[in-house]
């Protein structure tokens, strides 16, 4: 299996939880962990980036648009790319009901039938190799992906096990943390998945290079340590 490309996008993570990293209660709850100033961060961010990646899990709990608004609105949108290697996300998911406001991309094991999605010129289909470690997607083939349709810049949106597989194979160049002044236990859902690590002095490690206060939150940018 081929590996990812030496120019492949830079890659964010962004997280908004509570102090205890949490994104959502027991219950699946999480609107709204930060505040109205943070979230506003949080889409220019978007617009900042050439695409913006969930997860299906994250796709089916949330439903998201995943759409940048910002005042004035960008002069395009981001890509909005889901990862989804059960091919589960459904046509009336809102990223697909929505088009006509930017493009989208499913990425998917080239296996999956498509015929339950639409056809739409706003609609690609990015065809993958299974990993044979995780069984889904394989990583480094999305981002070859990415970078044939040329995106520069790349940011995750959720959910915590994609976050989790991205930052173990060493591919998360930056980290965007907002963080409310909120706890939500530890039956909360968490912001990262496992990691399988061992010995703290496995563990990937990212340098802080800024602290901001937005409205009643904190955001916290981080760059990989090499």
């Amino acid at each position: 299996m081929s590996g990812a490309s030496a120019t492949r996008p830079q890659i964010t993570l962004k997280l908004a939880t509570s102090l205890d990293g949490r994104i959502a209660t027991a219950s699946g709850n999480s609107k709204w962990i930060t505040g109205e100033a943070a979230r506003a961060e949080g889409h220019r961010l978007r617009a900042a980036h050439d695409a913006v990646l969930v997860g299906s899990g994250t796709l089916m709990a949330d439903d998201p648009e995943l759409i940048a608004r910002t005042d004035p609105p960008p002069a395009r949108q981001p890509l909005r790319v889901v990862a989804d290697s059960r091919g589960q996300t459904p046509a009336s998911a809102k990223l697909l009901t929505t088009l006509d406001k930017g493009p989208v991309a499913i990425a998917t094991l080239e296996t999956t039938n498509l015929d339950h999605w639409p056809s739409h010129r706003e609609l690609s289909f990015w065809m993958l190799p299974r990993d044979a470690r995780t069984g889904s997607i394989s990583l480094p083939e999305l981002l070859n992906s990415a970078d044939r349709a040329g995106l520069k810049s790349l940011m995750i949106e959720g959910g915590g096990r994609l976050a989790a597989s991205f930052i173990r194979d060493g591919l998360v160049d930056r980290i965007e943390w907002f963080r409310a002044p909120i706890l939500l236990g530890g039956d909360g859902l968490p912001g990262l998945g496992p990691l399988g690590l061992e010995k703290v002095v496995d563990a990937p490690t990212f340098e802080r290079v800024r602290v901001k206060e937005v409205g009643v939150d904190l955001w916290e940018s981080y760059v990989r340590k090499a």
